[in-house]
C-alpha cells in the first residue's frame, strides 16, 4: 500500500499520527452491502468519522457505493458541503429553529420530531422558494429525541399538510440491538412498523423506512427495511461482546508514534506525576510523544500496553498531556523506533477495557492535533 495525500506531508508528519486504510474501509462497506442486499446504505460519518477523518472518509464511502451520509450535527453537514460533497446528508441530531434556513441553503436533510419544528421548516422553505427534505424521527423506546410512537400519527398527519416539505424518510433508533436478549429491540421494531402502517392505511406512498444500526445489521435482518445506518462496523469493530459476528469486518485505523527518548531508571525512582509507579530494580524506559492532549486517556496510566519492535510493553506512570513512558524492562529500543498505540493486534476494544469504556469512545477521542495519513 502507498500513502495518499497524507496530512501534513510525509516530510513533516508528526511522529504521533493515525494511519487509515481506505481499502479496508471499502471492504467493510462491501460486507455491509452484501449483508443487507437490496436495502440502501447510509454511511454514518459523525464524530470525525469515528476518529478516521470526516471529509476523506465521507467521500470514500460515496465513491464506494454508499447511498447516503449520516451526521449528528449541522456543522458536520456544512463541512462536507464545503468540501464539495453533493451526496444526500441526513443530520440526525436535534435542530435549533435558527439553523433551518442554513439547512435549506446547503441542501441538508433535516430530522424533525415535533409539529412545531415541522411548521417552522415548512415556513422557512416557503420563504426560500425550495422544498425541504425531512426525515420524521419516531421514539420507539430510546427516550432521546423523536415523537413517542403512541403519538406519532399526529406528526404524520401534520406533515401531510405541509406544502413545502418532502417527507423523504421515517426512522427510529434501537437502544439494545447489540444485546444477547433482543426482545426489547424486537418490540421497538414492531412499534416502528405499526407507526409506518399509517401510510398503508391511507393509501399513501411509504417514505424510506430505517431503524437498523450496526448491531441490527448483524443481529436483526428483519429490521433492514429500506435503508440501514452502519456506523462502528464500517470502521471494523463490533458493537458489543454479545453481538453476533455475522459479517466479517476488520479495523482500518492504526495509531502510531515514535520513541523520542531512552533512559535507565534506577530502583526506587518514581516515574511521572504523582509518583504512582516505580520499580524495585533498574529498568529501561522510553518516552513517547503522545498523551491525553491527543485523546490517549489518562486513565490508561499503569494499565495500557503499546507495541515496540513487535513486543508488548506496559505504559508506566501517569500519562501526561503530551507524553507517556513505557517500561522495556531489559528490552531494546532506539530513538525513532515505531510505537503502536492502537492497531496491529492491539485493538480499540482492549484499550476500552483498560479504560473502562467502549471502543467508540477510544476511536472518537483521537483528536484533531493527531494528523491522519491515508492508505489506498
Amino acid at each position: 500500500m502507498t500513502p495518499a495525500t497524507p496530512c501534513p506531508d510525509d516530510d513533516t508528519v508528526r511522529p504521533t499520527h493515525v494511519v487509515v486504510d481506505l481499502g479496508q474501509l471499502a471492504q467493510n462497506l462491501a460486507a455491509v452491502r452484501q449483508q443487507v442486499r437490496t436495502a440502501k446504505v447510509m454511511a454514518i460519518v459523525k464524530a470525525n468519522a469515528y476518529g478516521h477523518g470526516l471529509v476523506r472518509v465521507a467521500q470514500h464511502m460515496i465513491d464506494n457505493g454508499a447511498d447516503y451520509l449520516g451526521v449528528a450535527l449541522y456543522e458536520e453537514g456544512i463541512t462536507l458541503r464545503q468540501a464539495g460533497i453533493t451526496a444526500p446528508i441526513l443530520v440526525m441530531g436535534g435542530i435549533a429553529a435558527e439553523q433551518i434556513p442554513f439547512f435549506l441553503k446547503h441542501g441538508l436533510t433535516i430530522t424533525t420530531s415535533s409539529i412545531e419544528k415541522l411548521h417552522l421548516i415548512d415556513q422557512a422553505a416557503a420563504a426560500a422558494g425550495v422544498k425541504a427534505r425531512v426525515h420524521l424521527k419516531i421514539d420507539t423506546g430510546m427516550e432521546r429525541i423523536g415523537i413517542h410512537y403512541y403519538n406519532a400519527d399526529q406528526l404524520l398527519e401534520a406533515s401531510l399538510q405541509c406544502q413545502h416539505i418532502v417527507v423523504e424518510g421515517i426512522y427510529s433508533h434501537f437502544a439494545n440491538a447489540d444485546a444477547a436478549d433482543l426482545s426489547h429491540a424486537r418490540l421497538q421494531l414492531q412499534r416502528f412498523l405499526d407507526v409506518c402502517s399509517f401510510y398503508d392505511k391511507r393509501g399513501l406512498p411509504m417514505p424510506m423506512r430505517h431503524i437498523a444500526n450496526s448491531a441490527a445489521i448483524f443481529q436483526l435482518p428483519e429490521s433492514h427495511l429500506d435503508l440501514v445506518r452502519p456506523g462502528i462496523m464500517l470502521y471494523g469493530y463490533y458493537p458489543s461482546a454479545d453481538c453476533l459476528r455475522s459479517v466479517l469486518i476488520k479495523p482500518a485505523l492504526t495509531w502510531k508514534s515514535r520513541v523520542v527518548y531512552f533512559k535507565v531508571v534506577q530502583p526506587g525512582q518514581p516515574v511521572s506525576y504523582g509518583s504512582t509507579w516505580q520499580s524495585d530494580h533498574a529498568v529501561r524506559l522510553v518516552t513517547v510523544p503522545v498523551g491525553y492532549g491527543d485523546g490517549y486517556f489518562r486513565i490508561l496510566s499503569n494499565k495500557a500496553e503499546v507495541i515496540i519492535r513487535g513486543q508488548r510493553h506496559p505504559v508506566v506512570g501517569r500519562v501526561c498531556m503530551d507524553q507517556l513512558m513505557v517500561n522495556l524492562e531489559c528490552g531494546t529500543a532506539y530513538n525513532g523506533d515505531e510505537v503502536i498505540l492502537l492497531g496491529d493486534g492491539l485493538s480499540a476494544d482492549e484499550l476500552a477495557a483498560w479504560a473502562g469504556t467502549i471502543c467508540y469512545e477510544i476511536l472518537t477521542n483521537i483528536n484533531s492535533r493527531v494528523p491522519r495519513v491515508y492508505l489506498v
